[in-house]
């Protein structure tokens, strides 16, 4: 199908619009009762490796909620499995490795893999996604440190993955090059196969300090998306969500992005004067707003428009993913009212 609808991408450029965009993190997911029909049916690895079924739920929101992008039904961890560790699901805490990386022969172990091959469920997934939706599509990773904490450490704090930095800085970077180069394989490959845009999920970023994250976070993700630029030049926009860590912010428009995803913790106001006019922003409404009376959530919706005002450049987004039990209702009215109030903002 002809795209249509390209008032996110144009908003990526800071071209301008005739109103703010919106797209939601995890849009394809529990919160939809027509996601929760297929997922009784399947498990979800094999929903995220059969192309029709990722296909089916990534067109979901688009069609039912009436977003302007849609993002490819995936997950972060597939790259890893790919790498070589074994993914399973747990019912309760989600997808998870069957062993972490705790040593260097673990590392050598690991291949840098060819997407067209071992991820060529998630390219034939943006083909077929590609040729039914009219709004532009989302190709996706996580951001080399967030796969690796993963990779490393199965707990929450990610200790694990923090102490190897510290103590065995080497054996990390020796980690980091390799899901850097095979990361930026993987969103090349999702551009070739169709998608418009990629956004890199730098999730755990905040869990570490200023030094650690520079050198251990920033230092990779300025290598994918220099070598997704490379390929394609300014042709397809980079957006970087690193969480927690807008503090930063200056040093991670230098990762050569060209839209930053910011989560709730930050005032927008403050993020576009940093910002200027170097590159877009992308957020960033509290998803538990989406739990309260529609009435709150037209309210603080308008607050995330006006606090960013008057211009081009925004992209209207939650701070974090949806949450499952979030109203399929209060949704479609945050979009009605993206949609029709921000008109006002633009020329």
């Amino acid at each position: 199908m002809k795209q249509k609808n390209d008032i996110f991408l144009k908003a990526c450029r800071r071209e301008s619009t005739e109103r703010t965009p919106i797209w939601i993190m995890r849009q394809a997911g529990r919160y939809l009762p027509e996601y929760r029909k297929i997922r009784q049916r399947y498990d979800f690895l094999t929903m995220i490796k059969t192309p029709e079924i990722a296909s089916e739920v990534t067109i979901q929101p688009i069609e039912i909620i009436g977003v302007d992008a849609g993002i490819i039904f995936s997950d972060i961890l597939v790259l890893p499995e790919a790498m070589g560790l074994k993914l399973y699901i747990d019912e309760v805490g989600g997808p998870k490795f069957e062993k972490n990386i705790q040593n260097e022969e673990d590392v050598d172990r690991l291949i840098i893999p060819d997407p067209t091959d071992k991820l060529k469920y998630v390219l034939n997934a943006i083909e077929l996604t590609k040729r039914n939706i009219d709004v532009p599509l989302i190709g996706f990773s996580g951001s080399p440190w967030t796969l690796f904490a993963y990779m490393v450490d199965g707990s929450k704090d990610f200790r694990n993955a923090k102490v190897l930095i510290y103590s065995h800085s080497k054996l990390a970077h020796k980690l980091l090059e390799k899901i850097a180069v095979s990361v930026s394989r993987f969103l090349i490959s999702q551009i070739e196969s169709g998608a418009d845009a990629v956004q890199i999920f730098d999730t755990w970023g905040g869990i570490l300090n200023r030094e650690t994250f520079e050198e251990f976070s920033l230092r990779y993700i300025h290598y994918v998306v220099e070598a997704v630029k490379s390929k394609f030049a300014s042709t397809v926009p980079v957006i970087l969500y690193s969480k927690g860590t807008w503090q930063w912010m200056e040093r991670i428009i230098g990762s050569g992005c060209d839209v930053i995803s910011i989560d709730w913790t930050f005032d927008l106001k403050e993020a576009r004067e940093r910002v200027g006019d170097r590159v877009s922003i992308q957020g960033n409404l509290d998803p538990v707003v989406l739990l309260s009376k529609p009435d709150v959530v037209v309210r603080e919706a308008l607050k995330v428009i006006d606090r960013y005002g008057r211009g081009d450049g925004h992209i209207f987004n939650l701070g974090h993913g949806i949450l499952p039990e979030t109203p399929v209702d209060n949704v479609k009215i945050l979009v009605e009212t993206v949609k029709s109030e921000s008109r006002k903002y633009h020329k």
